[in-house]
């Protein structure tokens, strides 16, 4: 094989065996010097001002934290406050539903109707409304007063 031929692109001798050869322009555009990437020129930014800002992230939230566990202790502390306050009035509550409970039994009430000078009713009489036709015949009531009425 000859080397020297224009239509020989692959080399077969040495380690790069098949390597493509570029072919050989005379053209004046070939001769210039060809451009290359220059690398970006290094930046140098400060590192401080990225630590800080880093440091007062991690300081904010762990005040944070501190300030929101503060926060539901001392709504643990009102909670345990309320629910004995609200045992208290529950207790409060049943006492006075049986108070009210003793006054509305019928002897209670018998005695302080007969306190108030009232006696009790004989039989009653109805009105009915559409045409006004007593039903029974009233009587008014009968009985002493007490003697602590007057």
């Amino acid at each position: 094989m000859e080397e020297g031929r224009s239509g020989d692109r692959y080399r077969t001798v040495g380690s790069a065996a098949l390597a493509v050869q570029p072919e050989a322009v005379s053209s004046p555009e070939a001769r210039r010097p060809r451009l290359r990437l220059a690398p970006p020129v290094p930046v140098a930014a400060p590192r401080t001002p990225f630590v800080l800002l880093i440091v007062l992230v991690v300081v904010a939230g762990v005040l944070g934290i501190l300030v929101l566990n503060t926060k539901i202790a001392e709504g643990g502390i009102q909670l345990t406050d309320l629910k004995k306050q609200q045992a208290q009035l529950d207790l409060r509550e049943q006492q006075i539903t049986q108070e009210i409970t003793e006054a509305e039994s019928p002897g209670r009430l018998e005695a302080a109707a007969k306190r108030l000078g009232l006696v009790p009713a004989g039989s009653p009489a109805f009105i009915r409304l559409p045409d006004g036709k007593i039903i029974g015949v009233p009587q008014p009531a009968t009985g002493k007063p007490s003697i602590t009425s007057q």
